[in-house]
């Protein structure tokens, strides 16, 4: 299988030939095959174990997500994955690996007062909620009623007991919930989905340079406004399924002005490259090397960007 012809603009083309090099075809190649399915077990609904040993005595074939002890990539299956009963009393999540990932970064405890700050369709948020124990409070928050509705389904779903929905424009979260609030903060922010072309062409159909800028702003004023809302010493990652460098480097090295400090995420088994210093005239700083960039070639997964940032004392 290969992308449509067409599909791929110019412009694009230069970009990221610029950006991966001899590695270009290679990434092309990816985006043209269907990611390979997986799911995350839900521990405070199910023993693990247990359902792994169910699942495969029904046909699955499951593997496990280095990255995550409850993820696990489905390599053949009987049945469509939403299908099953165990879907729908929320024993699991169908959820990409990649996107396991930003939860894991932040590393949420037991006890703590955390926000996922744009959360449908509930992905993270109920892995959020999961890595708590359901201990301590979840602020999920989104901005429209039907992605808030979405998002209540699956937290109900999963059992999610210690999560808070509301409804509100997240460029104003810092008004809306107030400063220096959240032990910890969770944006995956709003992008142009490059990563997701293994998912859906469509990301590619609407790719722009000018698209890119505008959704840029929009991320910035996210983000700008989720690092007020983080208490001092308090822990934030930001995050996208984009590859592209004004929506991850740029948006990054802008809350670096704000006094933001990046470090590095600690996650087992998984391969990935560090954030860019450099990009078409703009000079991020080797700072951005503690940001994750992650190639679907590296893991075989969709693209992901993760930055994990401390407010100081």
């Amino acid at each position: 299988m290969s992308i449509p012809e067409g599909l791929i603009k110019p412009e694009f083309e230069r970009r990221y030939r610029e950006l991966l090099g001899d590695e270009y075809d290679t990434l092309l190649s990816f985006m043209a095959r269907r990611p390979i399915p997986s799911i995350r077990l839900n521990p405070m609904k199910v023993d693990p174990n247990w359902l792994v040993a169910r699942l495969e005595e029904e046909g699955w074939q499951l593997e496990p997500i280095p990255w995550y002890q409850y993820g696990y990539r489905v390599r053949e299956g009987p049945e469509r994955l939403g299908n099953t009963e165990w879907h729908q009393l929320g024993l699991y999540y169908v959820q990409e690996a990649a996107s396991m990932i930003p939860p894991v970064a932040l590393s949420p405890s037991p006890g703590e007062k955390i926000l996922d700050l744009a959360a449908s369709p509930g992905s993270k948020t109920t892995q959020l909620s999961e890595m708590m124990r359901h201990k301590g409070v979840l602020v999920a928050n989104d901005v429209t009623p039907d992605r808030v509705d979405a998002l209540i389904a699956n937290i109900q779903r999963m059992g999610s007991i210690n999560v808070v929905v509301t409804l509100s424009d997240g460029r104003r979260a810092h008004q809306f919930f107030g400063e220096e609030k959240f032990d910890k903060v969770l944006l995956d922010a709003p992008c142009s989905s490059l990563g997701e072309v293994r998912r859906s062409w469509g990301a590619l159909a609407r790719w722009s340079p000018k698209s890119v800028n505008k959704i840029a702003r929009l991320q910035l004023s996210l983000a700008r406004a989720a690092y007020r809302t983080l208490k001092k010493g308090g822990l934030m990652v930001y995050s996208t399924c984009t590859l592209e460098p004004k929506e991850n480097e740029w948006v990054v090295y802008n809350l670096l002005d704000l006094g933001a400090i990046l470090e590095e995420p600690r996650l087992e088994g998984l391969k990935w490259r560090p954030g860019l210093e450099r990009w078409m005239g703009w000079e991020f700083g080797s700072e951005l090397r503690k940001a994750m960039r992650i190639y679907p070639q590296d893991n075989d997964t969709i693209g992901f960007f993760v930055a994990l940032l401390r407010k100081p004392m």
